[in-house]
C-alpha cells in the first residue's frame, strides 16, 4: 500500500485545508491537459486517488489504521520556538495577516475568522493580499472565504473574494483554480445576499459585483436585484433606472 501522505507531500497530521492546498499544487504541475505531458498520467492519477482518500474523514481513518503502526507522539520541546505565540504577541499588519492564515491552517478556524473580522472592522486599510504571494493569497483566501460562508458572514466572504478576483485580473494569465473562485462568488451573490444581509450592504455588494466582469447575464441579474433593493428602501426612481439598465446590458 502506498503512503498517500507522501504522494501529496503533507504530514500525517495535516489539516483538510493543507491537504486541499497540496492537492491543488500537485494537480497544477501534473494534469496532462495543463502540462501537455501524458507521460506522468499515472502519477497524476495517484495524486487524485490519494486526495480522494485523505479528503474523506472516514476513508482517511481507515487508511491510517491499516497503514501506520501506532506510535507514541514525541513530547513537544518546551525550548522550541513558538511561532503562534510570537505572531499573537505582535500588532503590525503583516503579523496579524500571517496569524490569520496560520490559525486557519492549524485547526483554529474560529480564531482565524474572528481575527480577520476584527482587523477588517478596526483597520480600514488592512488587507491580507499585501503580505502574500498571488498563489498563497488565492488558496488561503479562498479557504477563509469558505469558513466565512459557513458562519453566514456573507458580506465579508464576498469582499475577500472580490480582492482575489481583482488581483487575478491584474495578471496576464489566469490561475488554474480561478474558475472555482468565480463560481463560488456567483453562488454567494445569487443565494446569500438578497434578503439575507441588510438592503444597504446588499446594494454595496451588487454595485461591486458589476465591476468584476462576470458577464452580461450576471450584470443584468445584479441590476435587477439593485432595483428591488432600492424599491424596498423607498427610492422608486432609482429602482426604475436600475431595472431599465438591467435590460440594456443584454442588448
Amino acid at each position: 500500500m502506498k503512503d498517500f501522505y507522501k504522494i501529496l507531500g503533507v504530514r500525517k497530521e495535516a489539516t483538510l485545508a493543507e491537504i486541499k492546498r497540496a492537492y491543488r499544487e500537485k494537480v497544477k504541475n501534473l494534469h496532462p491537459d495543463l502540462t501537455g505531458d501524458i507521460s506522468r498520467r499515472d502519477e497524476f492519477n495517484e495524486v487524485v486517488h490519494a486526495y480522494r482518500v485523505l479528503a474523506d474523514a472516514h476513508q482517511r481513518s481507515i487508511f491510517d489504521e491499516s497503514f501506520f503502526f501506532r506510535a507514541k507522539t514525541n513530547p513537544h520541546n518546551a525550548q522550541s520556538f513558538d511561532y503562534y505565540k510570537w505572531l499573537s504577541g505582535r500588532d503590525d499588519y503583516e503579523s496579524r495577516a500571517k496569524l490569520i492564515f496560520y490559525t486557519l491552517m492549524h485547526n483554529k478556524e474560529d480564531e482565524a475568522v474572528a481575527e480577520f473580522k476584527r482587523m477588517q472592522t478596526n483597520h480600514a486599510d488592512f488587507t491580507l493580499k499585501d503580505f502574500f504571494t498571488r498563489e498563497d493569497f488565492m488558496d488561503y483566501g479562498y479557504i477563509l472565504a469558505e469558513e466565512l460562508v459557513l458562519r453566514e458572514e456573507f458580506y465579508d466572504a464576498f469582499i475577500l473574494l472580490e480582492q482575489i478576483i481583482k488581483m487575478e485580473y491584474s495578471y496576464s494569465y489566469f490561475y488554474i483554480f480561478f474558475p472555482e473562485v468565480i463560481n463560488f462568488t456567483l453562488t454567494i451573490l445569487k443565494r446569500n445576499i438578497d434578503s439575507v444581509i441588510s438592503d444597504e450592504l446588499a446594494l454595496d455588494v451588487y454595485e461591486r459585483a458589476l465591476d468584476l466582469e462576470l458577464g452580461k447575464t450576471n450584470d443584468s441579474f445584479f441590476l435587477r436585484k439593485m432595483s428591488e433593493e432600492y424599491r424596498r428602501l423607498g427610492d422608486a426612481s432609482t429602482a426604475e433606472i436600475c431595472l431599465r439598465e438591467s435590460l440594456k446590458v443584454l442588448v
